[in-house]
Parts: C-alpha cells; structure tokens; sequence
C-alpha cells in the first residue's frame, strides 16, 4: 500500500510565504497574549493561586497524611493554564474541554477547603477567603463560558459539546 500525501494538502504554501510577515505576526501575537493575561478570570485563577500556595505553606507536614498540599497546589496550578489552552484553542469544542477540567480542578478545590478546615489543618480565616476568591472565580468563569461561540467548531465525534 502507498500513500501519496500531495494531493491531500490543499493549503496554497507558497501564497503563504509571499504574504508572511514575521513582524506582523510577532505584533499579532504579543496583542493576543496580552488579551489573554487582561482576562479577569485568568487574573483570578492566578490569585487563587497565590492563596493556594500561602495556605498549603502552612500546613504541618506530619498531620497532612493525605498530602493535602500537594493536591491543592496541583488544583490550583491547573486553573491558569487551562483557561490560556481554552483561549488558544478557540475553537468550541477545545474551550468547552477546557472549561469542564477547569471546573473539575476548583471544585474539588473548594471541597479540600473544608477537608483543611475539619482536619484543622490550615487556618480557618485563610480558608475561608480562599472559598471567597474561588466564588469570584466561579462567577467570573460563567461569565467568561458564555463568550464561547458554538459556531466555531467542528463535529464533534464523541458527541459530548453538541
């Protein structure tokens, strides 16, 4: 069996490299990468991480037999990137992918929160303003998911974003 791969690609490269500006394309895409940072969501899941991180510096190693910490800190971390790969990826079905992992990863964020604050593991206060920001966050979040366009797409062949 052989494969013949040149019919298939029907992107015109040379038209592609007479019209290729690199500095134009270095200024298009230092503009969208400031887009993405003003993003109050992606500056909230940044605060939040912050929080995280003060808290979880707190806790005393010995009474964390869960490892606590780490769990927190990996849930944290996972907000920021997932919101710029959901901006990257444009695309409804990659955002929405993106959107659903960031809601797994502060929620089950926001329920450690209450596993620190029952197993008296972190203060009490630092908590709950970490249940406070994760709240902004959530509201800047719906906001943020209803700017998805669903006619940017492609089938969806899992049939999960229909």
């Amino acid at each position: 069996m052989q494969f013949d791969d040149d019919d298939d690609d029907p992107f015109d490269w040379d038209e592609f490299e007479r019209n290729y500006d690199p500095e134009e394309a270095q200024r298009e895409h230092e503009a969208e990468k400031r887009r993405i940072e003003k993003l109050p969501v992606l500056r909230k899941a940044n605060e939040i991480l912050d929080i995280t991180e003060a808290i979880v510096s707190t806790i005393d190693q010995e009474k964390d037999v869960l490892m606590m910490h780490e769990q927190m800190l990996g849930n944290a971390m996972m907000l920021a990137p997932k919101i710029v790969g959901a901006e990257g990826g444009d695309l409804y079905s990659v955002r929405m992918e993106n959107a659903v992992i960031i809601r797994m990863h502060a929620r089950e964020l926001l329920t450690q929160t209450t596993y620190c604050k029952v197993e008296e593991l972190a203060d009490e206060d630092h908590l709950e303003l970490l249940r406070q920001e994760l709240e902004t966050f959530r509201r800047l979040f719906v906001d943020w998911v209803k700017t998805f366009d669903k006619s940017n797409d492609y089938p969806d062949e899992w049939g999960v974003f229909i």
